[in-house]
């Protein structure tokens, strides 16, 4: 597989895997890793990009949803994210939750720059532990 090939595929399967459709970035970080046949900082790099993006492809759509009431959820949901606030986006990397959190801080309109610094830490530690295990791991079988 050539380089751009491989580097174009994790920036796909990582944007993909943080918008709201299913995916599995993590699969193919692993399997790229343990291929050895890349740059693991540049892997990394743009694992962290594309999942990012696609987070942001997620602030954007709660951005365009009508403010509005939704119910008892509603309530819950705004009192936790308004008392955390961008924070509550470190854990845009958990699976199903994040891309809420990501909706609704958008929703919520959290202001841009430290919603963005948020979700790159969060996205981005995602990926530095998951490569810091799969590394750590291969030693151990070596």
């Amino acid at each position: 597989m050539s380089e751009w090939l491989t580097y174009g595929s994790m920036f796909a399967s990582s944007f993909l895997s943080a918008t709201l459709l299913p995916g599995s970035s993590e699969a193919l970080l692993v399997g790229l890793l343990l291929a050895g046949k890349v740059s693991v900082g540049l892997l990394i790099l743009i694992a962290a990009l594309g999942n990012t993006l696609g987070g942001l492809t997620n602030i954007v759509i709660g951005r365009l949803l009508p403010l509005k009431n939704q119910g008892r959820w509603h309530d819950t949901a705004t009192a936790w994210l308004h008392r955390m606030g961008p924070a509550a986006l470190l854990f845009s990397w958990l699976p199903v939750i994040g891309d809420l959190l990501c909706v609704l801080a958008g929703w919520l309109r959290f202001a841009w720059l430290p919603m963005v610094i948020c979700l790159a830490i969060g996205k981005t530690l995602r990926y530095l532990v998951l490569a810091a295990a799969t590394l750590q791991g291969m030693q151990w079988w070596h």
